[in-house]
């Protein structure tokens, strides 16, 4: 009996331990920054909702990321071996039946907070069957659009699931159309780091079509958006000085360093800046809302 049992908990570690690997790479890209901008732009955010913010943003990403390394499981086994379906840890059919089998269960879970977070749901199942089945993901501008549309779709049904309306209040949807247009002019930061795995498959991105702007619109992109923000969400002088201090050492260190670790690195940097930004509605919220 305590083998069967050692021998069952073991399997259901080795799956459970197969969801991560699926979503890993998009824990501080994606997971971490939604959910701190769903509580800092809810209107009243419930704190005993953190978890259900978490476990809806996190069904969603492992829903699109199972699509999309199904897709082409041959550029993970030269770019990142250790993910489930080049390590072996699940076929491809399986991988599939379980993306869909996602899809109800994703739209169940949204429908118990209202309209707007079911819409939401479904607007991000049909931009990540446009991304993946598609193709959408090939050309670099359908691209950008797709992700930043996806990602629009996630902060607006996250910061749903976290307050305590079924809708989104005006200061809300401004956070939101701001936060899709950063994420649309800055999200290639995340490509720099995969460039040589989309130039060995021949995928079209701005890194690799135009790599010189690339790194001078981060240089100047991200400096600039500090700027934008801190003044839209009127940020203090320290406060603002500080974090568009730290958007232009972002933006510059993919303007100087060039090689795959640093990138890497950039990466990080770069996703520590967006998900500071993503608290700016809250700082509003706190201090300016009556």
């Amino acid at each position: 009996m305590l083998s069967q049992a050692s021998d069952s908990g073991r399997r259901i570690g080795g799956h459970i331990m197969t969801l991560f690997l699926f979503t890993k790479s998009d824990f501080l890209t994606t997971l971490l920054p939604v959910t701190l901008f769903a509580l800092a732009n809810a209107p009243r955010p419930y704190e005993t909702r953190i978890l259900e913010i978490i476990l809806w943003i996190w069904i969603h990403i492992l829903k699109f990321d199972i699509s999309n390394q199904i897709q082409d499981p041959e550029e993970d086994k030269r770019n990142k071996p250790d993910r489930p379906l080049p390590a072996g840890r699940i076929t491809a059919q399986n991988a599939a039946d379980l993306r869909w089998l996602l899809v109800p269960i994703c739209l169940m879970f949204s429908a118990m907070y209202g309209r707007q977070t079911l819409a939401s749901s479904v607007c991000f199942e049909a931009l990540s069957i446009c991304y993946n089945e598609f193709g959408g993901h090939k050309a670099g501008l359908s691209k950008n659009i797709l992700t930043a549309a996806g990602y629009t779709c996630l902060e607006a049904g996250a910061t749903i699931v976290a307050g305590s309306s079924p809708c989104l209040d005006s200061v809300s949807a401004r956070a939101v159309c701001f936060s899709c247009a950063v994420f649309a002019t800055t999200l290639h930061a995340q490509d720099f780091k995969d460039e040589e795995g989309d130039r060995f498959i021949g995928r079209r991105t701005l890194v690799t079509l135009f790599p010189t702007f690339a790194r001078i619109s981060m240089m100047i992109g991200v400096p600039l958006w500090s700027f934008c923000l801190s003044r839209l969400w009127n940020v203090d002088s320290i406060c603002s000085v500080t974090f568009i201090a730290y958007g232009t050492v972002v933006g510059g260190r993919f303007m100087i360093y060039r090689t795959a670790s640093a990138d890497k690195q950039s990466c990080k940097l770069y996703s520590l800046w967006f998900a500071l930004a993503h608290l700016l509605p809250g700082y509003w919220r706190f201090f300016y809302s009556t």
